[in-house]
């Protein structure tokens, strides 16, 4: 059976260092991908490696079992990523970035509201973003996540800024997203434990 989502080993350096080499992973619905590792591991790298942000030096990335680089748009209109810098406009409003944002994409199945409501800032929808707090711009860059309808969450370092209640609340919408079929690679600090089909990479 192929996978929705494969790396073949993969090797990647970057000036005179080699980040990471012999990576392979396979990912299909509903599986959680963990990428675990120290600063400077090469957990982002990778994740900019899988959306061709970067050049391998070997291996390669399939896309339903065809080369990424063959079905670019197609993968690209189905994962969102949430970086470590949210992306956001500073001088628009919470609501303007994210009109911003899903003018590039069909249109969402999820209401707004909705979504605002669940992340707990329906309040917050008229101020611009450079007011916020870096948590809730978090909460923002998650709400574009969610609103993109998108089948591969791309995270890194998601709980950045989060207090325990935010972290939960993560943990609670890839569980989620992961029961509706979708699929999810992480990059975190942190332990994570969730009741789903998980795989792990370490990079050294």
């Amino acid at each position: 059976m192929t996978a929705k989502l494969s790396g073949h080993d993969l090797t990647l350096v970057r000036g005179d260092r080699c980040l990471f080499t012999g990576v392979s992973f396979a990912l299909e619905s509903e599986n959680l991908l963990v990428l675990e590792g120290r600063n400077g591991s090469g957990k982002t790298s990778l994740l900019k490696a899988i959306v061709g942000m970067i050049d391998l030096e070997e291996g390669e990335i399939r896309w339903n079992g065809r080369p990424v680089r063959e079905v670019r748009q197609e993968f690209f209109g189905s994962l969102v990523w949430v970086a470590h810098r949210t992306g956001l406009k500073s001088d628009l409003n919470l609501v303007e970035n994210l009109r911003f944002e899903s003018n590039l994409r069909p249109e969402s199945r999820h209401d707004m509201d909705a979504v605002l409501d669940r992340l707990g800032i329906q309040r917050l929808r008229k101020l611009p973003l450079r007011s916020l707090s870096a948590g809730q711009q978090r909460r923002v860059a998650l709400a574009r996540m969610l609103l993109a309808d998108a089948s591969l969450w791309l995270m890194d370092e998601p709980f950045t800024n989060l207090d325990r209640e935010g972290r939960a609340l993560v943990l609670d919408l890839v569980k989620e997203h992961l029961g509706r079929g979708g699929m999810c690679i992480m990059a975190a600090h942190q332990d994570i434990d969730l009741d789903v089909a998980t795989q792990r990479v370490m990079l050294q």
